[in-house]
C-alpha cells in the first residue's frame, strides 16, 4: 500500500524506517485545504485545468464570480473540460458540449433531453482567501482554510512570495518551525523555550506556542534584549496537517505580531511545493498603508533570515526518528496530531483505508 521512499534501499537493512500510517507516507493525502492558483489568474468566466495533489482537476469561476472545482475528465468520453467554456455558473465541455454546475451534476446534454444517473463529477469545496483558490479533496469542507485568532475578522493585506521546493514530504519539513534543537545548533540563537499546547475539538488543528526569556550572556543578545524586551514568544498553528501559520515577534516592544503561511503540496514523491504568504491587518489610510507594508516586509526579512540554511537539510534528508531527545517531544506531538488525520478520497488504496478506519472504529465500540 505505500509508495516507495524517495530511496528505497538506502540504508534499509542497517537504519530500517518504520512507516506510519500518514506521517511522511507518500501514499496519503490527508483531508485538508490545498492551493490550487492564484485568485486573480481565474477571472469570471475562465478556466483552469491543473494538477494538484497526484489529481487532475479543473478549476473555473462563474458569472457569480464564484470559484467552483471538479475532476477534470468529462464522464462522457473522457474529455479535459480545461479546454471547454464557462456558460452561467456551468462549465461545458468543448467535445459534446455537456454542461454540468458546481456540485458535478450534468444539466444539459444537447443532442437529448434525458440525463444518465452516471453523467456527474466529483466536486471539491473551494475557498478564497489570502490572494488563492484553495481545494478540499471532498464535495464539503467542515471549516475554512485556518486563521490567525489575531487576525479574525479584519481586512487583511497580503504579499505571496515566490513559491519553492523541497526534496522530502511536507510533514517532514513542516515540523522546522518547532524543532527547538535546531535553533540553537543551526541558526545560533541560544534561547530557552518553553512549549505550550493546544489543540481544536476536531483534532484538525494544533498550536505549539513557546516562549521564553532573550539571554543577555553576550553584547548581541543584550542589544536585542533591549530592544525587544526580556521576554518573546511564537506561535506555530498547523491545520490539516498542510498549512502553517507562524505568529512571530509575540509579545515583544516596538513591534506587533508578525504573521506568516507556508501552505504545503505534494507534488510527487521525493518532492514537495511549499508557497510562502505574508499577512498582515490592513490599516486606513496612507500612513496605515505605508505601516502595513512594512510589517509585510519584516516577516519576509525574518523568513529569508530562516530560509536558506534550513534548505540544505530538507533537500538531503532520509527522515529516521529513531532517538529521540526530551528535547524533540514536540516532534513527537506533531507526528501522532498528523496520524489522526483523515485520508482522503485522493489517496491511494483509499477504499481499503475506509475499510480499515471502519473496522477499527467497530471494535472500539
Amino acid at each position: 500500500m505505500r509508495s516507495p521512499n524517495p530511496h528505497p534501499l538506502q540504508n534499509q537493512n542497517t537504519q530500517p524506517i518504520i512507516p506510519r500510517p500518514i506521517f511522511n507516507n507518500w501514499d496519503i493525502v490527508a483531508k485538508g485545504w490545498y492551493i490550487a492558483c492564484s485568485s486573480k489568474s481565474l477571472q469570471k468566466a475562465q478556466i483552469k485545468s491543473l494538477e494538484l495533489c497526484g489529481q487532475k482537476i479543473v478549476v473555473f469561476r462563474g458569472t457569480d464570480g464564484t470559484a467552483r472545482a471538479l475532476d477534470a475528465y468529462c464522464p462522457h468520453l473522457g474529455t479535459d473540460l480545461g479546454i471547454g467554456r464557462v456558460d452561467g455558473n456551468f462549465i461545458r465541455c468543448f467535445f459534446h458540449h455537456w454542461a454540468f454546475d458546481g456540485a458535478g451534476n450534468c444539466r444539459d446534454i444537447p443532442c437529448q433531453s434525458t440525463i444518465p444517473e452516471k453523467a456527474r463529477l466529483q466536486s471539491y469545496a473551494t475557498d478564497e482567501k489570502y490572494g488563492f483558490i484553495w481545494v478540499y479533496p471532498d464535495a464539503k469542507a467542515p471549516e475554512t482554510v485556518a486563521e490567525f485568532d489575531e487576525l479574525k475578522g479584519k481586512p487583511l493585506m497580503t504579499i505571496a512570495d515566490k513559491a519553492f521546493e523541497r526534496q522530502c514530504h511536507h510533514h517532514i519539513c513542516m515540523m522546522n518551525g518547532i524543532d527547538a534543537q535546531h535553533l540553537r545548533t543551526v541558526h545560533q540563537l541560544n534561547i530557552n523555550m518553553n512549549l505550550s499546547l493546544q489543540q481544536n475539538q476536531s483534532g484538525t488543528q494544533i498550536d505549539f506556542t513557546l516562549s521564553g526569556e532573550f539571554p543577555h550572556s553576550t553584547r548581541k543578545e543584550r542589544i536585542v534584549r533591549r530592544v525587544l524586551g526580556e521576554k518573546y514568544a511564537y506561535t506555530m498553528r498547523y491545520a490539516d496537517g498542510c498549512i502553517g501559520l507562524l505568529t512571530m515577534m509575540k509579545n515583544v516592544k516596538l513591534f506587533p505580531p508578525l504573521h506568516m503561511i507556508y501552505a504545503y503540496t505534494p507534488v510527487a514523491p521525493g518532492r514537495t511545493r511549499i508557497q510562502p504568504i505574508y499577512v498582515a491587518a490592513k490599516r486606513g489610510g496612507i500612513f496605515g498603508i505605508l505601516v502595513t507594508r512594512i510589517l509585510l516586509e519584516l516577516t519576509r526579512l525574518f523568513y529569508l533570515f530562516l530560509k536558506g540554511e534550513d534548505g540544505k537539510i530538507y533537500d538531503n534528508i532520509r527522515y529516521h526518528p529513531n532517538t529521540l531527545l526530551d528535547i524533540d517531544t514536540p516532534l513527537v506531538q506533531y507526528m501522532n496530531y498528523v496520524d489522526r488525520l483523515s485520508p482522503s478520497i485522493w489517496s491511494k488504496h483509499w477504499q481499503s483505508l475506509e475499510k480499515i478506519k471502519a473496522s477499527c472504529n467497530n471494535k472500539s465500540h
